[in-house]
């Protein structure tokens, strides 16, 4: 008899066309969330376990399914429940050890861990920045010992509670689970003398000094990864991953806002009124550009192509200069002459 009145591919969450393989992928993932020993006493879970077998059954089957698609539930009116499971999808051996293989494969490896994650800090100059950099860094990170290569034991033995496999079965139901030996926790042997030089740890703590690449057009507050820079993994487990998130020193000159620069550049009054040749500071060095006659205090003038490149496509962004008129701190008779006859000329400019 059915157990449920659902859809059977809704219960296995996939779309009518699904593939042989998608439903045996979905069956998986199921079955792992629902099995009852690892929801004891849920009777939701339970009752969701035998819908997904049933759903299983069918779909997995060519002539069923194509019946199922054809009549539905009807077409199997009659026949006896879907208690077993298909353990040739599986490729296992038995029923009994479907489970331990499902799960007993990744609860082996637990004791293997990876190892923490590891940030720091560093500044970088805006030309740093600009051309991108290569910079030493020291730090202090847990690394495997080198003495017994991560693994703690001058000398070992093999586990005599699970004979150097790292697992025992335990029986549930009708069901045996692999799960990782309690005496040797995994790892197949018993330490008989601790390493010497970590006390058994597995690791030691190293100040190194490093090589960062810092890619051009990095900003404050980029990151930069470097993989399996972080502290040892347990048990030869991968090490974990280095963050370094820039900081960006301020500058004398120039200001940045995203991939544009912004530079103050001073002239004179003469230059402001009359126009013509002035330098300009960039990252790039000193260029020179066209001053228009007229300009007033606070206008901005693009230099095109010459801001921080984008870190991925390369592409510059613009710099602007922004005028800033100075005037002399000290005048004679002769400038203070000169400059009212420049006032004239702003009052006749106004009238």
């Amino acid at each position: 008899m059915s157990t449920s009145t659902q859809d059977y591919y809704e219960i296995l969450g996939i779309k009518k066309s699904a593939s042989a393989d998608e439903i045996k992928k979905a069956y998986r993932r199921l079955a792992r969330k629902y099995h009852p020993d690892l929801n004891p006493g849920d009777k939701a879970a339970e009752k969701k376990f035998k819908e997904i077998n049933e759903a299983y059954e069918v779909l997995s089957d060519d002539k069923k399914r194509s019946e199922y698609d054809q009549f539905g539930k009807s077409a199997f009116e009659g026949a006896q429940g879907f208690e077993g499971f298909r353990t040739q999808d599986f490729g296992f051996g038995g029923a009994e050890d479907i489970f331990s293989n499902i799960f007993g494969g990744f609860q082996q490896q637990e004791t293997r861990l990876r190892g923490a994650d590891l940030s720091t800090h560093l500044d970088i100059s805006l030309e740093e920045a600009y051309r991108g950099v290569t910079k030493p860094i020291t730090l202090r990170r847990e690394v495997s010992c080198r003495q017994c290569g991560g693994t703690g034991a001058e000398s070992s033995q093999i586990c005599s509670q699970c004979h150097g496999a790292g697992s025992v079965k335990q029986s549930r139901g009708v069901f045996r689970l692999s799960q990782p030996c309690p005496a040797c926790r995994g790892t197949g042997k018993i330490i008989s003398k601790a390493c010497s030089a970590c006390r058994g740890s597995g690791s030691s703590i190293s100040k190194e000094t490093i090589k960062v690449k810092i890619p051009p057009g990095a900003d404050r507050g980029s990151k930069v990864k470097l993989r399996g820079m972080g502290s040892a993994g347990t048990k030869g487990g991968p090490a974990g991953d280095l963050y370094i998130e820039l900081g960006l020193k301020p500058h004398d000159l120039f200001k940045r806002e995203g991939r544009n620069i912004y530079v103050d550049t001073p002239v004179t009054v003469i230059e402001a009124t009359l126009g013509g040749k002035i330098k300009v500071p960039t990252l790039d060095g000193t260029v020179t550009m066209t001053l228009p006659p007229g300009t007033d205090s606070g206008k901005k003038f693009k230099l095109k192509g010459k801001g921080i490149p984008d870190r991925k496509s390369g592409v510059k962004g613009d710099q602007f200069a922004v005028i800033k008129i100075v005037v002399p701190k000290t005048v004679n008779s002769k400038t203070k002459e000169a400059l009212e006859e420049i006032g004239k000329a702003y009052k006749l400019s106004s009238t």
